[in-house]
């Protein structure tokens, strides 16, 4: 795969818009606009990239990082102030399928609090 950073930007704000009509659907719809139930985080995962390659180097310079696992990760992508698990992960689950379009090895990841 060979993406530019403004590529890579590109895919990323597609990805948390994505997320966030996902998130916000979900939360109109399911939970009624109010922030209720479990309450947790969630973030997409984008596995199979070396941070020393180009393509690395170039996802770190369009301001993704590196987790614990190795992993490029996009903490909250709907950006929602919401503490509802499920509604993160509606959004979670969008911006991931987003990048698997663009070729990306990404999951959705999520832990309640």
């Amino acid at each position: 795969m060979n993406y530019t950073k403004e590529q890579i930007i590109a895919i990323v704000a597609e990805a948390k818009t994505e997320a966030r009509v996902a998130a916000d659907k979900f939360f109109q719809e399911r939970l009624g606009g109010v922030d209720q139930y479990s309450c947790g985080f969630a973030w997409v995962d984008i596995f199979g990239i070396k941070g020393n390659t180009k393509l690395g180097r170039v996802m770190k310079d369009a301001g993704l990082r590196k987790s614990y696992t190795g992993s490029f990760q996009i903490w909250n992508p709907a950006e929602m102030g919401v503490q509802n698990i499920d509604t993160l992960e509606a959004g979670a689950e969008a911006a991931a399928r987003v990048f698997e379009r663009y070729g990306f090895q990404a999951y959705a990841g999520s832990r309640l609090d």
